[in-house]
């Protein structure tokens, strides 16, 4: 299934940015996840609602955070791209 198929207000959004990025907007309702923290909290991945869409300021690093969360056993995960992106989806 790719991205365009989910439906976005059902989904866990996840955004990989740092802190202080997110200070400049966020997804309504999107937690805060760094992509450095992303390898530590893998078992809190895999126990969020799903689907999960993960976004940050351009698509690199949340692809990045989906390959390797793929990569260790979180399923039904999709790179939202930019988090403008997904807000837009939200409407």
């Amino acid at each position: 299934m790719s991205y365009e198929n989910v439906n976005v207000k059902e989904a866990t959004i996840v955004d990989v940015r740092e802190p202080s990025e997110c200070e400049q907007g966020m997804v309504e309702g999107s937690m805060n996840i760094p992509l450095g923290d992303v390898p530590n909290r893998i078992e809190e991945f895999k126990a969020m609602k799903k689907p999960l869409v993960l976004c940050c300021r351009s698509g690199a690093r949340s692809g990045q955070a989906v390959q390797f969360l793929e990569a260790n056993g979180v399923d039904d995960i999709f790179n939202g791209g930019p988090w403008g992106d997904v807000k837009q989806r939200m409407v």
